[in-house]
């Protein structure tokens, strides 16, 4: 659902507010906890920086945090400049019109499916995901 770029955002997203606190959280750093390419996080973490979604310091201690809360940042705005959430959905039997109108026989149940996904994407919060994560752990 999510290109790997979005998760590796996310992921270090998550990672950042985890431990980003105090401090600022180096990309050598997250690319090792994560096992993620640190070329590729670093740009992926770089294109959150333009999209607002993160800070970043220069030089030798420096780093990346967040730059909105937690509590106020939502998955949408992490994951959306890497890709399509599925506001446009294909139609899953391939055919070039599915519409309410011209529906295929999986049109009904998908568009639900698609439209709670876009729905936890938008409402769910960088904070209530590491809260579901401390529940989990």
């Amino acid at each position: 659902m999510l290109s790997q770029t979005a998760e590796y955002a996310l992921r270090a997203v998550l990672y950042v507010a985890q431990h980003g606190n105090d401090r600022l959280v180096q990309v050598t750093e997250m690319a090792g906890a994560l096992r993620i390419p640190r070329n590729y996080l670093s740009k992926t973490v770089h294109a959150l920086v333009r999209e607002g979604v993160l800070l970043s310091t220069r030089g030798k201690s420096g780093g990346f945090r967040l730059a909105v809360p937690a509590d106020r940042l939502y998955v949408v705005q992490v994951v959306a400049p890497f890709g399509s959430l599925g506001e446009e959905r294909h139609c899953l039997l391939g055919r070039p019109q599915c519409r309410d109108r011209t529906a295929c026989a999986a049109h009904t149940k998908w568009k639900l499916v698609a439209e709670r996904v876009a729905e936890f994407f938008r409402e769910t919060t960088i904070a209530e995901l590491l809260e579901n994560a401390a529940v989990h752990a």
